[in-house]
């Protein structure tokens, strides 16, 4: 940090600051006013800028602001005279590092110089560690570190160059799109089409159509010829999500496709070769359904050559605590936000829930508390409330299903003792009264529930 550009409007102060600073080894320009520093931005590049708070026309709170939209990282101290120590209050809330005091010694401004540069050494350090870790845990666009996961990514890398098919399981949320993509990535074929489908968002009469195309006239509203998503995605992956709900007919088609590496179109009476590499994917259980008869069996055992199955974001609590700053820094770049953390309540809040709808769910809750957020931490009161609810042991015990009163009245009761000797850091007379129960009975109750306090 070597480059300091000094803006204020007395002359004598310039040159002082520029003897100064250049005797110390620092190159410096001076600007007259904000408008002056502004127009030499790009040209010298500061490191800081060291302005006036007060100014004539642009002051340094206008600057600041100036700066700030201009998305400028240079590091901003100001200057303030005796009487507007306030006003460079407000410029340090609105983003400059430290201010100065007027009349100043040299000194002061040189020591404010050297915070600012251990300050700046200290981000890029923190920067390169978070940039290392997030390269350690990132599998092309795939934040994990967890060891399921972490097998998951070596399966992948062994795997992508093989023109074999696929099966990924998971719950809905845990990211199976996500696995597929990265296996196309992964693999020779990562130049070519990604084509994916849901099978269970199409209707069944449109299916066929969408995956194999049609002729024209083939039915009612066929106008003109139609490539099917498996001459789409020739040379490339076709991702079949949700395959559990291709209807059987359709089943028994996608089955040659497979075996015979070709497809014919609705209406066409030749075949077509396709080179496609499938990767398919579903929530259901295929076994048990095969063995229902609501999924073919033959067609189960031809795309289950290499399965790979995603455990459920609550089995892997290694990685939330990675996906939350992930979304976080994601949200603050695409909605605008400022959010700078969690408090630790909250994070214990999101460490604690199990999840249901998985990673998925996860991002929806960041990005709605980010949204209604009244400050730049994230807090309890920001997340949902059944998020909230789960941090109280009493709303907990409520909610477990167990109807016997008397055992839910002592778990209570066992939980509200603790909760009364921790206000009064282990002071059980003061408990007691807390309680409304006599010292007598707390500590038998105490001893009942083996309460070391």
């Amino acid at each position: 940090m070597k480059r300091v550009l000094v803006v204020d409007d007395e002359e004598n102060i310039r040159l002082v600051l520029r003897t100064l600073l250049r005797k110390n080894g620092y190159e410096v320009e001076v600007a007259d006013s904000g408008e002056a520093a502004l127009a030499l931005l790009d040209a010298f590049g500061p490191d800081v800028i060291l302005t006036d708070v007060r100014m004539p026309k642009m002051g340094g709170l206008d600057l600041l602001a100036a700066l700030r939209e201009r998305q400028v990282a240079s590091t901003v101290i100001v200057m303030s005279a005796y009487g507007s120590v306030d006003l460079a209050l407000d410029a340090m809330k609105a983003g400059a590092y430290d201010y100065v005091g007027k009349p100043f010694k040299p000194d002061e401004v040189v020591l404010a110089l050297r915070k600012a540069e251990e300050r700046e050494a200290l981000r890029r350090e923190n920067r390169a560690l978070k940039e290392q870790i997030h390269g350690a845990s990132q599998f092309q666009s795939i934040l994990a570190k967890s060891p399921a996961m972490v097998e998951i990514f070596r399966t992948i890398t062994k795997i992508a160059d093989f023109k074999t098919t696929v099966l990924i399981t998971g719950e809905s949320g845990v990211g199976k799109e996500l696995v597929a993509r990265a296996i196309h990535q992964r693999s020779s074929r990562k130049d070519e089409a990604f084509v994916a489908i849901n099978c269970g968002a199409i209707p069944e009469n449109l299916l066929e159509s969408e995956l194999f195309g049609h002729k024209k006239g083939a039915f009612t509203d066929a106008g003109a010829d139609r490539r099917g998503l498996f001459e789409e995605a020739s040379s490339g992956t076709l991702f079949l999500d949700e395959i559990g709900e291709l209807p059987l007919n359709l089943q028994v088609k996608l089955l040659r496709a497979l075996q015979e590496e070709s497809i014919r179109r609705l209406g066409d009476s030749r075949d077509v070769k396709v080179d496609v590499r499938i990767v398919a994917a579903t929530h259901r259980d295929l076994a048990a359904e095969a063995e229902a008869g609501r999924f073919r069996e033959d067609l189960y055992y031809r795309i289950n050559v290499l399965p790979i199955a995603i455990p459920p974001l609550r089995a892997r609590r290694e990685d939330i605590n990675l996906l939350i700053d992930h979304f976080v820094a994601r949200n603050n770049a695409r909605l605008g936000t400022q959010i700078r953390g969690l408090s630790s309540e909250a994070r214990r809040a999101l460490l604690e829930h199990p999840w249901p709808g998985n990673v998925r769910e996860l991002e929806n809750t960041i990005e709605r508390a980010m949204v209604l957020a009244d400050g730049d931490i994230l807090d309890t009161a920001d997340l949902p409330e059944r998020l909230r609810e789960a941090l109280d042991p009493v709303a907990v015990q409520l909610a477990s299903g167990e109807l016997s009163i008397k055992k839910t009245t002592t778990a209570i009761e066992e939980i509200l003792i603790r909760r009364a000797l921790l206000k009064t850091k282990g002071n059980r007379t003061r408990a007691a009264e807390i309680l409304e129960i006599s010292h007598r009975a707390l500590l038998y109750k105490i001893k009942d529930y083996d309460i070391v306090d």
